[in-house]
Parts: structure tokens; C-alpha cells; sequence
């Protein structure tokens, strides 16, 4: 008959408790990789990560967000780039899951598809703990997927908060709201449940399939707007619909030097060929054209894969123009870039008008190609002279500008000019029209510098 002493319990015990002691922090290390599926707290899950990790849901100083490029809405088979924050100012290691689900099914019913980032931050796993490769399906027995954190996308040692990348593609069809569960944690980095943060959040989405197309009433240079354009130039769109939300783009748009082709979910082509877009909004959008375009165009907005009408336009090489304040005055500057301006045009601000024989600055678009070219929608190196390759004439309330001394192309910038010359001793004080001409097209006729003594 086989027993065991009081000393084997003890030392049966001990082993276990070695045992335990060894398989505890490859288990805590393990949702390091991620967790496992179904603890994002939607119907039908585990709960959220409070199950492996100790505390209360949202209890901390954080939280988790996600960004929808096109709001609290989707179209259709038209893909958003998602972004998830977890914040907490406590905490410097991070994890997420996130799942979205059909509304109307929020337990079982998968809604669209996850596609991790390049970072290698991400991955997604099938409701099987299966990793699922981006562009192949789930398996159809455990279709719902979970997009959630790498080891890499841990990030220990970070502080604050950490951010997520990632697209999803909606179902080709409407099926009516499209619900976000998201827990994310917050974690202290000590391999151990105790001293984690878990935040949930939830989003709902409707869809956006009616009505949604955008329209574009005109198309003006950017400076003037006047209707007409001039390839590398900077052009106005408007109308409705053009654009989700209404935003500027700011330097991480810019990469190596490159202007960006779409914002948010807005997209511009010229002729066929993208414009580079600075800034949108739902009524407005102001891009750069496209170069190598001449004649009649069409030009085209597309707003989360909706393409509007196109409309006719006319691209040519030149459409000079400069741009303004209030009140139709130039954007002109002294040699130091003070603003020469007429005293009073800005409250609180000096400013200092224009002199007879002093050189000043002009700014403006659509002056034509430039030796050496820079390409449309790149910025300006700051390394020579990018002179353009026709000369202006330039008048002055009428009196022509006899000291003209180049337009080049402003470095930091995209498809912006300075023309620079010395206003004529003769020009009297006040508002006086100035206008340029070049490769025979003349700038408009009501733009104004104040000229003073």
C-alpha cells in the first residue's frame, strides 16, 4: 500500500509552490503578447481585463480613446484609420483589446475587418486565440476578431500614455450601428496583477450611406479667387460635403518634404492626378495642383471613398495672383519681413506701409516654372535660388516698376512666391492697385498696397 509521510506533504507542497512560483510569471508575461480573446467587456466576453488584472474598471487618472477620422460614422466597405490612446500619468507599460461588433448582434456578430499597423505594435487574433494575417478571414466557426497590443507595442518604460494605429475596414454593407468595445491597460510594468489601471470605453457608430456625397460648387485660385488656376499653384475648392471635419495639416502630414495627397478621409485629383492637400472642412478645401497638367481638367473630391461630380476647369501655366487682407490689401512685407502694410490694419499690431523707393516683398501663387524646378507639392529646399523663369512686369497705381529684382520660390514652403522690387519714387501716398503680369496673364486689378512717406 503506497502513503505518504507528513514530510512528503510537505515537501510535495513545496514543490508545487516552486511550481507555481515558476508558472506564474510566464502566465503574467504571456498577456504581455496580448490577451487572449473575448475580455474587451462586449456582450458575450469574459468581462474586461479586470479578470487577470486587479482593480475596478476606470478607476484610475486615465483613460482610453479612439480617434474615428470620420466621426461616430462609416461608409460602407470604406476603410478609417484608427487611432487608440491609453492614457495614465501613473503608469509606463500598455496594453489594449478592442473588437467591434454588429449592433443588433453585439455577442456574435463580427462587423467589418482589423488590419494591424506597420509598427509592429498590433496583431489580430480570431475568437479561436488563432493569430489571424491581415487579408484573411477568421475562421467561419469563430468569426469575431480582436485587434489588441504586441510585446513590442507594451512599450515599457514610456510614460504617460501610449498610442495604437491600426485600420478597419467596415462591412461592404449597411448594417445598421457597428458597436466599439475597447479595455486597455494601464499597467505598472512589475509583472504582477496588483497596481494596473484597466479603462473600457464603447463607441457607437451609425452608418452613413444617404446624402453623403460630396458636391463642389467652384473651383478658384487660392489667392485671388478668381476662377482660374495654374498647375503647382495653390487653388480653393468649395462646397458641401467635401470633408468629415475641418483641419489644417500639420507637420507630421509632412513627410520628407511632401505635402500630403489626403487628409482625414479628403482627396483632391486634378486632371486625374492628385492635388496636395493643406487644409479641409466640409465647405472648403485648399490645395496645391499638380504639375504637368495643361488645357481643360476635371477636377474630383473624394470624402471616405464618395467621389463627387466632377468639375470642368481650366489649368493653365500662369495665374498669377497675390494673396490679401481684409480689405484687399497685398501680403507685403519689408526686407525684414516686417509687414508693410497701412497703419491700423491689424489692432494691437504696428505696421508699417510701404515707402517710395524702398523694396519691398510681395507673396503670391501661380507665377510659373522656375529654374530649377522643385516638383508640385514638395517644399522649397533652402539651398539656392528657385528663380522663376519668366519676367514680370510690374506697375504701381499705374507706374511701372523699373527696379524688379527676381521671384523665387519662398524655401520652407510649397508653391509659394516672392517677388521682390523697389516701389517707384513717383507712386503718391495712399491705396494704389498693383498688378503683375506675366507669361501674358495679369494679376487682378483690385489688389492694393499702401504706399506712404
Amino acid at each position: 500500500m503506497n502513503f505518504v509521510t507528513t514530510k512528503q506533504h510537505k515537501g510535495l507542497r513545496a514543490a508545487k509552490f516552486a511550481l507555481a512560483a515558476m508558472v506564474l510569471p510566464i502566465l503574467i508575461y504571456a498577456f504581455a503578447e496580448g490577451p487572449p480573446p473575448r475580455v474587451t467587456g462586449a456582450p458575450g466576453d469574459h468581462g474586461n481585463c479586470t479578470g487577470c488584472h486587479a482593480g475596478t474598471a476606470s478607476s484610475g487618472k486615465g483613460n482610453v480613446k479612439i480617434t474615428f477620422p470620420g466621426g461616430l460614422s462609416y461608409t460602407p466597405g470604406v476603410t478609417q484609420h484608427l487611432t487608440l490612446v491609453v492614457s495614465d500619468p501613473d503608469q509606463h507599460r500598455w496594453g489594449f483589446e478592442l473588437s467591434a461588433r454588429v449592433g443588433s448582434n453585439a455577442a456574435n456578430g463580427q462587423a467589418g475587418d482589423f488590419t494591424t499597423g506597420s509598427d509592429g505594435f498590433t496583431q489580430v487574433i480570431c475568437d479561436d486565440g488563432s493569430i489571424k494575417t491581415n487579408g484573411t478571414p477568421c475562421p467561419a466557426s469563430t468569426p469575431v476578431e480582436f485587434i489588441e497590443h504586441t510585446t513590442q507595442g507594451t512599450r515599457p518604460g514610456q510614460t504617460g500614455s501610449a498610442a495604437f494605429e491600426f485600420d478597419w475596414t467596415p462591412p461592404k454593407n449597411d448594417v445598421g450601428d457597428v458597436v466599439f468595445y475597447a479595455a486597455a491597460n494601464a499597467a505598472n510594468g512589475d509583472f504582477s496583477p496588483s497596481g494596473d489601471h484597466i479603462y473600457t470605453a464603447k463607441y457607437t457608430l451609425h452608418a452613413s450611406t444617404g446624402g453623403s456625397t460630396p458636391a463642389i460648387t467652384a473651383v478658384v485660385n487660392g489667392a485671388d479667387f478668381q476662377p482660374r488656376i495654374a498647375q503647382s499653384a495653390w487653388i480653393t475648392v468649395t462646397g458641401s460635403k467635401l470633408a468629415t471635419k475641418t483641419r489644417t495639416a500639420g507637420a507630421h502630414d509632412i513627410v520628407n518634404g511632401h505635402l500630403p495627397t489626403q487628409l482625414e478621409t479628403t482627396t483632391v485629383t486634378v486632371g486625374g492626378k492628385p492635388a496636395f492637400v493643406e487644409f479641409i472642412s466640409p465647405t472648403q478645401i485648399n490645395a496645391l495642383a499638380p504639375d504637368g497638367i495643361s488645357g481643360s481638367a476635371q477636377i474630383v473630391v473624394s470624402n471616405g471613398g464618395v467621389s463627387s461630380a466632377p468639375a470642368n476647369t481650366t489649368v493653365d501655366s500662369f495665374a498669377p495672383a497675390f494673396f490679401t487682407w481684409p480689405g484687399n490689401y497685398a501680403v507685403a512685407t519689408h526686407q525684414d519681413f516686417t509687414l508693410a502694410v497701412k497703419a491700423g490694419e491689424f489692432p494691437g499690431k504696428t505696421t508699417t506701409p510701404a515707402k517710395p523707393g524702398e523694396v519691398v516683398i510681395l507673396w503670391g501663387t501661380g507665377f510659373g516654372p522656375t529654374n530649377p524646378e522643385v516638383p508640385a507639392g514638395e517644399t522649397v529646399p533652402g539651398d539656392k535660388l528657385y528663380k522663376v523663369t519668366s519676367i514680370p512686369a510690374i506697375t504701381v497705381g499705374g507706374i511701372s516698376v523699373s527696379d524688379y529684382f527676381g521671384t523665387v520660390l519662398a524655401p520652407g514652403f510649397a508653391g509659394l512666391y516672392q517677388l521682390a522690387f523697389r516701389v517707384p519714387e513717383s507712386v503718391p501716398d495712399g491705396d494704389s492697385p498693383i498688378v503683375v503680369q506675366i507669361g501674358g496673364v495679369s494679376s487682378p486689378s483690385n489688389v492694393l498696397l499702401t504706399v506712404h512717406q
